[in-house]
């Protein structure tokens, strides 16, 4: 059918229209970015409240944990707000700086139990974040690439 108006045929141009894409993978990774940043900052302020001794474990105060959980508290209240920023922004090394905590995290509580408790489901939670955000790189790299 040929459109008088256009010149030529409206077919065609429906056809242009529907091959232009629409960036749907890279609009859920940027949201699950942010989402992150929020979980990644909550979890940084935490770990600053234990520093401070707000909502500690014990009540004689962050001097009196072992040196491991010292460290580690310390490594993650700094390194989460880090990657919070980073993720708001979606910047790559925002991502790099997350990926860092997680995998962290996950080693942390796998390999030495007795700092933070080995708590199985922080693997798996970690685990899942972690399967969920490369999965929506790699299509969003795909989109990016078509």
């Amino acid at each position: 059918m040929i459109d008088p108006r256009l010149g030529g045929d409206a077919r065609v141009l429906d056809a242009v229209e529907e091959e232009v894409p629409r960036e749907q993978w890279t609009s859920w990774l940027v949201m699950f970015l942010r989402v992150m940043a929020g979980l990644a900052l909550i979890e940084g302020l935490y770990h600053w409240g234990i520093v401070c001794g707000i909502g500690a474990p014990s009540p004689e105060g962050f001097e009196a944990y072992t040196l491991p959980f010292q460290s580690a508290t310390v490594f993650f209240a700094v390194i989460d707000l880090v990657a919070a920023v980073g993720l708001w922004l979606a910047a790559p090394w925002g991502a790099v700086v997350w990926l860092t905590s997680i995998i962290s995290m996950t080693a942390l509580e796998s390999l030495f139990p007795q700092v933070y408790g080995g708590g199985v489901w922080t693997i798996l939670f970690d685990l899942a974040l972690l399967a969920a955000y490369l999965t929506l790189a790699i299509l969003s790299a795909r989109e990016q690439a078509t």
